[in-house]
């Protein structure tokens, strides 16, 4: 490991020794004390996604706003959607030929029923020479997607399709993305798991393991747990789930050994049964693994936090977003990206 290395590495294992129960948070914001490890691509922009090639990334300016992407050797900052007339978009993430998926309504009615009703899944082509199409299906949070098939996960419930569900009642589905004459489609589209309130709200979030699992986040109660379907058998596995801790799943390492989670862990005893100070942890994917390593500190300053975690594809850097303790999920305010440690093992554990 080279010195250059070896600093980054000095820097997490320092904000990651311990472990308290609460802390007495700072004033000022995080963008202002970076560690080294640690680079600010753009002041703006919320839900970021890795380019394939790992040499992009893209990501929304704003709620209900336009997608963007970032040249991550140019840093060259460019528009997406602003060729076509849209009612704003909350994701925008890439297929593995290149194309984009976006998630977004068709029409914009107010934020509480477009974001949890109205959110469609969308495919626009890479070379940006037309608006999306619709794969006609509505989708309730984000998509997980397959890094070597044209696959992809989504969640569903009552919101979206109430003549489809109970109330309280959502569902995971697998479905192929293909194309006839250049339009795309879902095709074998299969519906993998359901479950129901207060037990269980669905979100898919990554494939691994050559798409044969599926991580996903089961929310309950204003918690969360990551949780694993295991897409031939349907054997659920656990992998975290604390009775009084907020972890969700985001993005998962491309060898399917680890997952970052939004994890209200060491924010103390109110605000770790909440979502508002979250920060973002490393968690290798055992079976109720204890191997749990706390990677950024925003949530130890008043009124901030880390969120929205996407592994690079060679695994040396995740991207994430700034966000507020006051604001709904997903809302951001800058992009970052985090450089990794080739050894992850240096890391420190914690139950």
């Amino acid at each position: 490991m080279t010195l250059r290395t070896l600093l980054p590495c000095l820097a997490i294992i320092a904000i990651t020794a311990c472990d308290g129960g609460g802390q007495t948070r700072k004033p000022g914001a995080p963008e202002k004390d970076l560690p080294p490890n640690i680079t600010q691509l753009v002041a703006f922009g919320e839900r970021p996604a890795w380019s394939p090639d790992g040499k992009r990334i893209a990501f929304i300016g704003k709620s209900f706003g336009d997608a963007y992407e970032i040249d991550l050797r140019t840093h060259l900052v460019r528009k997406l959607t602003g060729h076509f007339t849209h009612a704003g978009f909350l994701r925008v993430q890439f297929l593995p030929n290149g194309d984009y998926l976006l998630i977004g309504a068709r029409t914009f009615r107010d934020i509480q029923h477009t974001r949890y009703e109205d959110e469609e899944m969308w495919v626009m082509k890479a070379d940006g020479a037309s608006a999306p199409a619709s794969l006609e299906s509505k989708v309730d949070e984000g998509v997980a997607i397959s890094r070597t098939r044209m696959r992809i996960a989504w969640s569903s419930s009552h919101q979206q399709y109430p003549d489809r569900f109970q109330p309280g009642e959502s569902a995971l589905y697998v479905a192929d993305v293909v194309y006839d004459g250049g339009v795309p489609r879902l095709a074998n589209t299969k519906e993998i798991l359901r479950a129901h309130q207060p037990d269980c709200t669905l979100d898919a979030q990554d494939f691994r393991f050559d798409d044969t699992q599926l991580i996903y986040t089961c929310y309950r109660e204003n918690k969360a747990d990551v949780m694993g379907v295991d897409l031939r058998t349907g054997q659920i596995s656990t992998y975290r789930k604390i009775a009084d801790e907020y972890n969700e799943a985001e993005g998962v390492s491309s060898d399917g050994k680890w997952v970052l989670v939004e994890s209200s862990r060491d924010q103390g005893p109110a605000e770790r049964q909440t979502l508002h100070y979250i920060d973002i942890w490393r968690l290798r994917l055992d079976p109720n693994g204890t191997n749990f390593v706390r990677m950024t500190r925003f949530g130890e300053f008043e009124g901030h936090k880390a969120s929205n975690p996407v592994v690079s594809p060679d695994q040396r850097s995740f991207a994430f977003q700034a966000g507020r303790s006051s604001d709904p999920p997903g809302v951001g305010y800058g992009i970052f990206v985090f450089r990794l440690c080739d050894d992850l093992s240096v890391l420190h554990e914690t139950k």
